[in-house]
Order: structure tokens, then C-alpha cells, then sequence
């Protein structure tokens, strides 16, 4: 939750920028671009690739930072405070963001990506509710999430509406493509080999889409917070060593030592550091994970390699 502190920090903030006119943007670049705040980094390079030139993106969520715990900053809250568009995940992947946008005073539409997505069911204990809310790991359930960020952007900004079509357009293609080439290469995995532990309960949208089977997860829930018992890791051990799982796969936000211990204990291979999966976060700039095109690529590359392929 926001901190009392930081939420008068951001009001001075915001009471000082509007004693100044406001933020320091050129006169003809505010004119030419709308401002957009993007929760995390999977809809916010969705938001760069189907805006282009016309917007500008603020991204709160950065790349490697668990989602679960993050608190906006008075930086934060100043540039929703000036955004025309905010562009969220939805199905509750954000639970601070109501109240930041309330402390920021922001008005203005929000674009739930969500809408439109058939939404796995959760299972009991889960902290997110009871729907998964990691949607873009299937790729198309990310031409649905591209295609409310278009009409946001198209509603907000009528002029450039055909130029948020055509990007998008071409954004769809490159789904499509990547959707068959992870076919394609979860296909090369043997039968009995394609099934999945991960760190937390974040892949079963890419899962379902792409036909391996969820065994578990060290912490048996969408959201990376809740808590895992002596018992939760016991049951684990003995699914993954009776399903004769391959390989645990550690995620890029969370620590490896629980699921290094956790390979140890049950007999397989753990694969993480460079060969990390990125679950809640895109990867930082280099890594070949820094969108969402990469990113998909570099789990199934690793899915691949690790069971087989």
C-alpha cells in the first residue's frame, strides 16, 4: 500500500508543478503526443509498439521488479497526475493502483487490457482472487490486450486513429507468427517430458495455449507474496519425483534458492540465473527479453532446452 509519507511527498509534489505551469514539456511535443502511463512492462511496450511517435509512455512497473510488492513513488503519482491514458494489466494484477490514481487526482480513462480475454479460474488460497491475472502469456490473449490499448489510444487521440490501426494491425501479424513458432517448437519436446514447476503459479495461460502440464509451483499461488509451508514444499516433491519432472524453472523476480533446494530434495535439475523464466516482468535492456516478442521467445527457448526439444 502507499505510504503516508510518500503521499504527501507527491501532493507537495503535485502542488509545486502546478505553481510552476506544470511539467517542463515542449509546447509542440505535448501537442503532437498524448501522455500514457503504463503499469508494468509487458502493456507498456505494447502500449510503445501500437502508439508510436503519438504517445509518450511512462512506465511505473520496471523490468525485474516484483509486481506484487511495489509501492509508486511521488514520481509516479506526478505523471499519472498528467496523463491523458492509463494502461493497466486488470484481473487485480495491480492492487495499488486504484489508490495511487485516487491520490493522484488522475481522472481520465484507464484502459484495462483484460477485457475480452476468457480469464482462467483460480485456484483456493489464491491472493489474486479467483482468475488468473498473467493474461500475456498466451499470444492471443495479447492481440486482445493490444486491441484495447488501439481504441484508448484512438478515443483519446481521434487524429491518429488510422496510424493506431495500422501498428496494431501489424502487431497481430507478429502474434500470429510467434504463436506458430512456439507450437512448433513445444512440439519437438517428448510427450512425456512437457511438464512444468516454476517458482510461483504464473504460467497457465502459455500452458494451456501451448500444451504442457502444470505439475506446480513453489509458492502455490498467482501472487508471489503468499506464504509456503513445510508441507506445501513435502507435496511437491513427491508430484514432481511421481510425474517425473525434468527440470524446476526459477523465475527472473524471485530468489533461486527455495527452488535450487527444492531441485535438490527431488532429484532434478534446477534452471535458472541467465536461463531464468520471465514470469511477472519483462527482462532488462540486453538480456533479449526487453519486450514482449523476446520474452516469449526466451521461456520457450528455455522450456525447450530444458525438457528436451
Amino acid at each position: 500500500m502507499l505510504k503516508r509519507a510518500r503521499r504527501g511527498a507527491a501532493i507537495l509534489a503535485l502542488l509545486a508543478s502546478a505553481a510552476c505551469g506544470g511539467t517542463a514539456v515542449p509546447a509542440t511535443q505535448a501537442q503532437a503526443t498524448i501522455a500514457v502511463v503504463a503499469t508494468t512492462t509487458q502493456v507498456a511496450d505494447m502500449a510503445r509498439q501500437v502508439g508510436g511517435d503519438a504517445v509518450r509512455v511512462t512506465q511505473l512497473l520496471k523490468p525485474n521488479v516484483d509486481p506484487h510488492h511495489f509501492d509508486p513513488s511521488p514520481a509516479d503519482l506526478q505523471s499519472l497526475a498528467t496523463a491523458q491514458v492509463v494502461v493497466e494489466n486488470g484481473v487485480g494484477f495491480e492492487p495499488w493502483l486504484d489508490e495511487a490514481v485516487a491520490s493522484a487526482g488522475y481522472n481520465g480513462p484507464v484502459a484495462d487490457t483484460s477485457q475480452g480475454v476468457t480469464l482462467r479460474e483460480g485456484q483456493e488460497g489464491h491472493e489474486h482472487g479467483q482468475h488468473d491475472p498473467h493474461i500475456w502469456h498466451s499470444a492471443v490473449n495479447a492481440k486482445i490486450m493490444v486491441a484495447n490499448i488501439e481504441k484508448a489510444f484512438a478515443q483519446a487521440d481521434p487524429a491518429h486513429a488510422a496510424a493506431y490501426a495500422q501498428r496494431r494491425k501489424a502487431y497481430e501479424a507478429e502474434f500470429d507468427r510467434l504463436d506458430g513458432w512456439i507450437k512448433q517448437r513445444i512440439a519437438t519436446i517428448p510427450e512425456a517430458n512437457r511438464k512444468i514447476v516454476t517458482n510461483h503459479d504464473a504460467f497457465g495461460y502459455y500452458l494451456d495455449r501451448y500444451g504442457l502440464t502444470f505439475v506446480g509451483a513453489i509458492i502455490p499461488s498467482f501472487d508471489t507474496s503468499a506464504e509456503v509451508t513445510g508441507k506445501d514444499l513435502a507435496d511437491l516433491v513427491a508430484a514432481v519425483q511421481k510425474a517425473g519432472v525434468r527440470a524446476i524453472f526459477s523465475e527472473s523476480t524471485l530468489p533461486p534458492k527455495t527452488a535450487q533446494a527444492l531441485a535438490t530434495e527431488a532429484g532434478v535439475k534446477v534452471v535458472g540465473g541467465e536461463n531464468s523464466l520471465y514470469g511477472d516482468s519483462l527482462g532488462p535492456a540486453g538480456t533479449g527479453a526487453d519486450s514482449y516478442l523476446g520474452m516469449m521467445r526466451h521461456n520457450t527457448e528455455v522450456i525447450v532446452g530444458a525438457l528436451g526439444g
